[in-house]
Formats: structure tokens, sequence, C-alpha cells
């Protein structure tokens, strides 16, 4: 569904502290990926979801004392109840995540051998490695190959950095460490390779197929990079991005 822009997170080993805690089991999707996602289900993206308690769940509710200790103890998460989602419709319609219409509208536009489970977890449910990074500069550089302003959001990344020099310039940091502010670090493992979510217009759900048959002929098919997170830390914008190796 569509994301939203924090002013802090929380990056715990798993990832960006309430990212993807929920998720609905399709039971067409392959076995490997058994999630209902945009690629099928295109409109997915103008339902917005939303945490009942932000104040919650912004943060690990005992991080303070945790961090205090020194010796890097691991914050204990809150409980499912102080987790609860809502989700506004395209309609404006909200509705808890649990609601029964809420699957009944997502299974609407699909065809019938699509079955609809809710799942929730107490860590990440990523589709690869636990942070993903997307760099200014190349969606400046995607935006003036296809010859259309693309909004940063379609590539759905947890961070997107500005960086000085030229567009896919985080390429150069698979195989390296970062350290984002104060002391979140994590370890970059892999470029990322897209797929149409890509294609889907953030505000309207429109697609736009020029985007992935452009990065499939220019540039592999990847954009952005995967990390895993090596010490845990919340980052907020304009923190200071240091290459550490």
């Amino acid at each position: 569904m569509r994301g939203e822009e924090l002013q802090e997170a929380f990056i715990g080993f798993s990832g960006v502290y309430g990212d993807r805690f929920y998720a609905f089991r399709s039971s067409a999707a392959p076995k490997g990926f058994p999630w209902l996602t945009g690629r099928v289900e295109e409109t997915m993206l103008l339902y917005r979801p939303s945490y009942r308690y932000p104040a919650r769940t912004a943060k690990p509710c005992n991080l303070a004392e945790a961090e205090a200790l020194g010796s890097g103890l691991t914050p204990v998460y809150a409980g499912r109840c102080d987790f609860m989602l809502d989700v506004e419709t395209p309609a404006g319609e909200r509705l808890a995540i649990d609601d029964p219409r809420l699957i009944s509208m997502l299974r609407a536009g699909l065809r019938d051998r699509h079955e609809l489970t809710l799942l929730r977890s107490d860590r990440s449910m990523t589709d690869c490695r636990p942070i993903s990074i997307f760099s200014i500069q190349t969606v400046r550089q995607l935006s003036k190959e296809i010859g259309t302003n693309l909004d940063k959001r379609r590539f759905r990344a947890n961070l997107y950095i500005d960086l000085v020099g030229n567009a896919f310039g985080e390429d150069q940091f698979v195989g390296r460490t970062l350290r984002i502010g104060a002391k979140t670090t994590i370890a970059i493992l892999q470029r990322d390779a897209r797929c149409k979510m890509i294609t889907l217009d953030p505000g309207t759900a429109q697609p736009n197929p020029e985007v992935m048959q452009r990065l499939a002929r220019d540039h592999e098919g990847k954009a952005g990079i995967y990390g895993a997170v090596l010490v845990e830390g919340t980052i907020r914008p304009g923190d200071e991005i240091t290459l550490m190796d």
C-alpha cells in the first residue's frame, strides 16, 4: 500500500520499526513470494495505512533504557494492540486492517482463485534485505532518460539519500559499510533488481512500462541498493552518512 515519510525512524536488525508488519497472503501467489502486492492489484497503492497509536510505534518503548545500558541490547518491540493499523480506502472510508470488508475490497478486482489471508508479524516482512536505499540523483537521472518527472516514492525505498556525484552512485557502496547519523550502521550487500512496482505512479497507480524497459535496457534492470543492519539506531532527515570502509 502507500508509504509515508517519517521525521524519525528506528532502524532495527529486521528493518525500519513498524515497516511491513502486516501482509496479505494470496493463495494464487508463488510459494516463494506468497503476498498480494501492487504487481497484481495496482490499486493497492491508493490505500493509505496508518498506525492507530503513532506515538507508540515511532520507536521501541524501552529504547532509552536499553541504550543506556551500553551493551548493544535489542529493545523490546511494542505489543499487537499498540501496532493496530487502520487503512483509508480510495473512497475515503477508514477501516481496521482486520476488517473483513477490506479483504473484500482488495479481492474485488481479482479472479476468484485469489483467497486472501491477513498476516501479522513482530518483525518486518521485507521482500529481500531489511533496508533499501535509493539516491535522489538516480531518481533525477531516470527522470531525464524517460523524459518525465518521476516521483521518488515509486521506487519504494526505506531511505532516500542525497549524494554528491553522479546518478547510480549508491552502487559504489556495495560491499562496504555506511554509518547513518550517530550510530546506525548498515552493510551494503547488493544492488536492487527491480520489478513492475516501479512502473506504478504512487499517486494514481497508473503504470508506465517505459520505466522498467529503460532500466532493463540501460541499467541491467537494477536501481538502488540493499543492506543489512549491523548496529541499530535512530535516524532523521539530514543525518550525515559516513563511509566506514
